[in-house]
């Protein structure tokens, strides 16, 4: 009995569950690269040659390891463009009598694959993906019930699922979480680890080759590519991070530099989300050099957390509450995104340092996204659908599932505050205090009102008024809004004021701010 195997893009495991015990004697596994994949969002030029090269090389390892693969290369003539367009050409050359496939990441791919049996008459046997901690059934009970879906809560249970970092019943330190800890600014350091670079093979090449010249509109630059394609250089990065970045990745984990667009972060997030990485043995790892004394328990379990924590949550929120999600908006936002979140063009200097490391790389760390480019979005009222877009097409580790309720959720506010309990939003002060990006910026960040003023200032202000009604009850909001209460009323006229003008003249298209 022949079983034909469909492995996606994001399913770069050699132990995949679709793949696991199945005899490589009767079985062909199915790669495809195709256009409705590259194209549903002009996603970063980067991330399709990372994504491209790390399923070619992958291919290769599975050939080598003794599977049959059939590949389909994007600039193959005969390819069909799509999923199901390719499987319904595999089913013609190779008349297997069963498929199997691991289950979508997303909604849109779950659905392409719900519709297979019908299309081709063939079963479809779908296999839960095994590679995280929490099955959708253990995630529903757990939010089943509740008033509200506190992450902390959840990665308790993670924590005691997975025995990672406890002693016993109790977590290890005597405390679960250790984030007030990881608050420190950073300074500038000779000494600062720095990740691997991998320079392009000629695998690598012919796919940088073949994205620049089908997607030149796409967004950022194939300049400077240097990702790990490869499960054997995704690890000699995870080795990196372990030895060189951990011991002080908690203190510095919410810290920004101009220049330094790494500090201690591990950049392992695309490697774990295509699969190149097990996520579980990281965390594992992790672990093991805190309980060797080489890495202290604050960046441990932050790091851990990020993992098991935030991550498996953000799937299940997903999951939970289905395709509709992508369009909630709860503050009623509206505006576009400023076109210079596209090219970087912009005189605020942590916007302008965030966005150019975006298109540079792919890449920005989760403080950037959340408290740089989000925060700015949401003070300025952008449409939470349209921020998700801009996330989704731009970083190399985004995939719907895990970018879309921390986009939306997290940073937009756009649930209403099933991610989040507060908007994530600040005045210039939190980027100052986490940054030196102040010190470089030709607005002053001391100032509210006047043409040197930080934006964020007035906008932060400004935000808080045009949503009192949705927001004014909110325990974490009552400082802010007594603060407010507090100033003379010309002063806040002047905020406000000051405010309009800045959002008009964005909807204007006025000076690249």
């Amino acid at each position: 009995m022949k079983t034909l195997v469909p492995i996606l893009g994001d399913q770069l495991s050699p132990d995949i569950a679709s793949l696991r015990e199945r005899d490589p004697a009767d079985t062909v596994v199915l790669m495809v690269e195709v256009a409705e994949e590259t194209t549903y969002v002009r996603h970063h030029k980067q991330k399709l040659a990372y994504i491209l090269s790390a399923m070619r090389h992958h291919a290769g390892a599975l050939r080598a390891a003794g599977w049959t693969v059939d590949y389909t290369p994007l600039d193959d003539p005969d390819n069909a463009g799509s999923f199901t367009g390719e499987l319904a050409r595999a089913i013609q050359r190779h008349s297997p009598d069963r498929i199997a496939v691991t289950e979508a990441g997303e909604w849109r791919v779950r659905a392409m694959i719900d519709g297979w049996e019908t299309i081709f008459g063939i079963p479809v046997a779908i296999h839960a993906d095994d590679r995280f901690v929490a099955t959708h059934a253990e995630f529903d009970d757990w939010a089943e019930g509740r008033r509200e879906l506190t992450m902390e809560f959840f990665y308790r249970g993670m924590r005691r699922k997975t025995g990672l970092l406890m002693d016993g019943a109790k977590p290890a330190g005597g405390r679960w979480n250790f984030d007030k800890d990881n608050r420190k600014p950073a300074k500038a350091d000779l000494l600062m680890p720095r990740p691997l670079a991998f320079a392009p093979d000629a695998i690598t090449q012919d796919v940088i080759a073949m994205v620049a010249d089908r997607f030149p509109d796409h967004p950022g630059s194939l300049d400077g590519f240097d990702w790990a394609v490869t499960a054997a250089d995704a690890g000699r990065q995870a080795d990196m991070f372990f030895r060189h970045a951990l011991p002080q990745f908690g203190d510095y984990e919410d810290a920004m530099l101009t220049g330094e667009r790494h500090l201690w972060h591990s950049i392992l997030s695309p490697y774990i989300n295509s699969g190149l990485l097990d996520p579980l043995d990281l965390c594992r790892r992790a672990e093991a050099e805190y309980r060797a004394g080489r890495a202290p328990l604050n960046s441990v379990e932050g790091y851990v957390r990020q993992i098991i924590g935030w991550r498996e949550y953000m799937r299940g929120i997903y999951w939970r509450e289905g395709p509709d999600y992508v369009d909630r908006n709860h503050l009623d936002h509206h505006r576009p995104l400023p076109g210079w979140y596209w090219t970087g063009e912009t005189d605020m200097h942590c916007l302008r340092e965030s966005i150019g490391q975006t298109l540079a790389t792919a890449h920005a760390h989760h403080i950037q996204r959340l408290m740089v480019t989000g925060n700015f979005a949401l003070l300025i009222g952008a449409d939470p659908k349209a921020v998700h877009l801009w996330y989704l097409e731009v970083y190399v580790d985004a995939y719907e599932w895990v970018e879309l309720p921390n986009t939306l959720g997290m940073s937009q506010f756009g649930d209403g505050g099933l991610v989040g309990s507060k908007p994530y939003v600040s005045s210039g002060a939190y980027i100052d205090r986490m940054s030196d990006y102040c010190r470089h910026c030709r607005y002053d960040v001391k100032q509210r009102v006047g043409p040197d003023a930080c934006p964020f200032n007035a906008l932060y202000w400004d935000f808080l008024v045009r949503h009192r009604e949705t927001l004014g009850r909110n325990p974490r909001l009552a400082m802010p809004y007594r603060t407010w209460d507090k100033q003379p009323a010309d002063a806040q006229a002047a905020t406000r004021a000051q405010a309009t003008t800045f959002l008009d003249a964005l909807d204007a298209g006025g000076p690249p701010y």
